[in-house]
């Protein structure tokens, strides 16, 4: 599979060329488009327990497997929420990945969602890790732009959880509030992630908590008069 990202950064697509007989792991909703002769199979990978392994994970249940024909075809694929999209290729050392995400994948890259780091890793903001392992290219998104910082041995950086998007399993971390407790309420922030080198950490410019934190209170209320 070879990607092409277009319409960077704020409104990104990734366009899939496909080899002969190909085929890529998809995550339902995340298809734009493709070519003529691509199928697609959808099944709880995994059976019912990957199905509903996948949902503890905050992943769909089903996933979609997308098969060229015999010369080739081509995907497009976006993420559910305005922002950039970006490749990674996975091979060797393992990585840990928001579950929202999570786009797309060659065949050989697994996504666990059983590991156990992965349960209540942001509390309250209700985002869980997943761990992605095997070898090949996986597509991810993010809301907003993607920002990278790689972290030297020892060196430590934090980051509001809302905004983390990965990081590679080299990183320590560690998940606190921000500040004291009235900071954390009174301050506009909640928990923030301490990250240890060394390894590289991908944060997202938006964040979904925040963005709905604002919306939220505009929407008109449904009680009855």
């Amino acid at each position: 599979m070879q990607v092409q990202l277009k319409h960077q950064p704020s409104f990104t697509i990734a366009v899939a060329t496909l080899g002969a007989n190909e085929q890529v792991k998809v995550e339902p909703g995340s298809m734009v488009g493709y070519s003529t002769g691509v199928n697609v199979e959808t099944k709880a990978e995994g059976g019912l327990f990957g199905g509903l392994k996948r949902m503890v994970g905050g992943e769909s249940f089903f996933q979609n497997t997308y098969t060229a024909p015999g010369q080739g075809g081509e995907m497009v694929l976006a993420p559910s929420l305005p922002g950039d999209v970006f490749t990674l290729q996975i091979g060797g050392e393992a990585m840990y990945l928001q579950s929202g995400a999570y786009i797309a994948s060659e065949m050989g890259v697994t996504i666990e969602t059983s590991w156990g780091g992965a349960r209540g890793f942001f509390g309250g903001a209700g985002l869980i890790l997943l761990r992605v392992t095997g070898s090949g290219l996986l597509v991810a998104g993010c809301y907003g732009a993607i920002e990278e910082r790689v972290l030297e041995p020892g060196q430590t950086y934090t980051i509001d959880t809302g905004h983390i998007v990965g990081f590679d399993a080299s990183i320590q971390f560690t998940v606190r509030k921000h500040g004291t407790w009235k900071s954390a309420i009174l301050g506009g922030e909640g928990l923030v992630c301490e990250l240890t080198g060394p390894g590289r950490v991908l944060m997202q410019t938006r964040s979904e908590e925040a963005f709905l934190g604002w919306l939220l209170p505009k929407l008109p209320s449904t009680k009855s008069n």
